[in-house]
């Protein structure tokens, strides 16, 4: 079986924090960091709730490689990557579909 994976960009309420993370679940996931599931985590302790960025895989393996790739990056890099994408920076989650 194919287990495709995304990895995305999460920021806090004033776009001044960035987590990068990867998942085979894209909307259960960032429900997770919406409802500070994790108690403790980075993304509760720093409010970081807002998906303003993702690319999807066919692979989870892709996805991996990829997450490795952003995380190695500048702010700068992610934050062009994020502006290429979604230049207001509006959260994304509700243009989620409800599958995966």
């Amino acid at each position: 079986m194919i287990r495709g994976g995304y990895i995305y960009i999460l920021t806090n309420r004033n776009n001044t924090v960035l987590y990068t993370g990867v998942t085979s679940e894209l909307k259960l996931r960032v429900y997770q960091h919406k409802t500070r599931y994790y108690k403790g985590s980075f993304t509760s302790r720093y409010n970081v709730t807002k998906l303003v960025y993702y690319e999807d895989f066919i692979y989870i393996e892709e996805a991996i490689e990829r997450e490795k790739q952003i995380k190695a990056g500048s702010r700068k890099n992610k934050v062009a990557l994020i502006e290429s994408f979604n230049s207001e920076w509006n959260d994304l989650y509700n243009e989620l579909p409800d599958y995966d």
